[in-house]
């Protein structure tokens, strides 16, 4: 019995794995990538240096080059999720603001 709940364990990390690594922010708010990303996160057995790499990976370019090129980016994948939401907050209100000004 035991045996069969590990495998059944390995098995849902590879899920949760796969998971991680088609997630991309696409169009959605970094609050909502953030979010479905803790959620595929759990049980994959992935941390601090893993996770923040698929993390990047998945999120929008601009956002990722605005962080990686600061002075001191984010290193741990909690500081990743604040400056990221922060940064696409900021950035999303500068771009309503701009089409608000083009009117």
């Amino acid at each position: 019995m035991a045996a069969i709940k590990k495998e059944f364990r390995e098995g849902e990390k590879l899920v949760k794995v796969a998971e991680l690594k088609r997630l991309e922010q696409g169009g959605r708010t970094m609050e909502e990538f953030v979010q479905e990303f803790r959620r595929a996160a759990r049980g994959s057995g992935y941390e601090e240096r893993p996770l923040v790499e698929e993390f990047k990976r998945g999120m929008n370019g601009v956002i990722k080059r605005k962080l990686i090129e600061t002075e001191r980016p984010p290193t741990s994948i909690e500081q990743w999720y604040k400056c990221a939401t922060n940064l696409d907050r900021h950035w999303r209100e500068s771009r309503k603001e701009e089409d608000r000004l083009r009117e």
